[in-house]
């Protein structure tokens, strides 16, 4: 069983002192990762500058993507990225790719749009390349790399080359517009790690399985809460199922310490990432998890203790 980690998504910051003040805060929570998000549009941070900015505003967290819409990137010029990231931020450097899921930011950039399976083929091939590129033209050690989604075709993407697989909390309503999103049930998150585990076989033990949180409410009624995530939520499901999806937090500190214990125990989690506006609600809740853990075996994964990049310079 694998020790927890807990990461947050760096939102746009309008200053150094601003981002600083955040890093440092995560870090005094307990926190791990300082995560930069990939969106085109007014007020978007781009991810690699803000990750960079993170990495030197502070000495331990590690730093890194959540995730890169790979639609927006050539694979020659992420590797040059990506050999940057990892120099100048001694090696703490994760990257994170999905295929993308907002049609819109790629319309309004003029970028083709592909059906889904082709978009898994636009993030596999990126994946081989940018490797290939970065090991004989950069003379680096590719970064841990985490694969996003929770479809078919991403889990098994992810069951193939991830070091780290993160599943999401939400999918596309069927027949709304695109970008029509529901909250996963815990019956769905169940069938899709077992769907993940049977497809990554041996590769099992090797990766990191990564949660998305979509919310944290520290209160003393969750009934209520549970209430609001339904009124606001498009799939029609019950408060109860609401309480029970592992992509909510919901209750007193202590009950949500032990709501992330039964979710390594019960789907294999023991990453935790929350956006932004959700991490100060679940940081007093992180020294909790650690103080009630058992302690675990390092893991057999390199994730989060990679050497710090060697490279040729120049």
């Amino acid at each position: 069983m694998r020790g927890f980690r807990f990461g947050f998504t760096l939102a746009t910051h309008d200053s150094p002192a601003e981002l600083a003040q955040t890093c440092g805060t995560a870090q005094a929570y307990g926190y791990d990762a300082a995560l930069a998000v990939d969106h085109l549009g007014t007020g978007r941070s781009a991810p690699f500058q803000t990750a960079l900015a993170a990495a030197l505003a502070t000495e331990h967290l590690r730093v890194g993507t959540f995730v890169l819409n790979i639609g927006l990137w050539n694979p020659t010029v992420l590797a040059r990225e990506v050999a940057t990231a990892l120099r100048l931020t001694s090696g703490r450097f994760e990257l994170g790719l999905g295929a993308g899921t907002v049609k819109s930011q790629f319309d309004a950039a003029g970028i083709a749009w592909h059906d889904l399976a082709g978009r898994m083929d636009q993030l596999r091939a990126a994946i081989l390349t940018l490797r290939e590129l970065l090991v004989r033209e950069q003379g680096l050690t590719p970064p841990p790399l985490m694969i996003g989604g929770t479809s078919g075709h991403a889990l098994r993407l992810a069951a193939g080359h991830a070091d780290i697989a993160s599943f999401g909390g939400r999918v596309q309503v069927p027949g709304q517009p695109f970008g029509t999103l529901r909250l996963l049930t815990a019956q769905e998150t169940t069938r899709r790690v077992e769907s993940f585990r049977s497809l990554a076989g041996p590769r099992l033990p090797e990766i990191e399985l990564n949660a998305f949180i979509i919310d944290v409410e520290v209160t003393d009624d969750r009934e209520a809460a549970a209430e609001r995530i339904v009124a606001d939520d498009p799939g029609q499901m019950t408060p109860e199922q609401a309480l029970d999806s592992p992509f909510v937090l919901i209750g007193s500190e202590e009950e949500i310490a032990r709501q992330i214990l039964e979710r390594r125990e019960r789907y294999g989690f023991s990453y935790f990432t929350v956006q932004r506006h959700h991490m100060a609600a679940l940081g007093p809740s992180i020294k909790r998890v650690h103080d009630l853990a058992e302690p675990v075996s390092p893991p057999r994964s390199t994730v989060g203790h990679r050497p710090a990049a060697q490279g040729t310079g120049g």
